[in-house]
């Protein structure tokens, strides 16, 4: 008995192939068949989540806000900072001092904070790597003796 099936090869199929390349027929899942029952009532589903929100109920006007208005963001400006000094301590000192006058915001401050913070790692690793330079010259000089 002869079919036109393809059966699946030993061994899997190969990547990119498929055992059924028409693959499901969009719309016919559980989930598309509950989402078209709910869009074709949905001004009526809207206008009683609305009278419920009215009314006082918050879990409705929660989900009402929640799905129509966007979220609130922080929104930091920028801000002019002078950090005088030549050394990092007196930049941190400075980023300190504008935080507690209230030039900048405290969540601010600990960004700046932070980035003299890892300022500082580059500078000690760029200093590592001209030591370790410095040693490996010392040593060939030391060989060539």
């Amino acid at each position: 008995m002869t079919t036109n099936q393809t059966k699946k090869p030993p061994g899997g199929w190969p990547p990119g192939t498929s055992g059924n390349p028409a693959g499901r027929k969009q719309g016919t899942g559980e989930v598309s068949k509950i989402r078209a029952r709910i869009s074709s009532r949905l001004p009526e589903l809207l206008d009683a989540l609305m009278v419920s929100a009215l009314s006082g109920d918050v879990g409705a006007a929660r989900l009402l806000l929640e799905r129509a208005v966007a979220p609130l963001k922080a929104a930091e400006l920028p801000q002019v900072l002078h950090m005088p000094g030549d050394t990092l301590t007196e930049k941190g000192r400075a980023v300190l001092d504008a935080v507690a006058a209230g030039e900048i915001a405290p969540g601010q401050g600990a960004l700046l904070l932070g980035a003299i913070g890892a300022m500082l790692k580059l500078i000690d690793a760029d200093e590592m790597a001209k030591r370790i330079c410095l040693i490996e010259v010392a040593l060939k000089i030391q060989g060539k003796q």
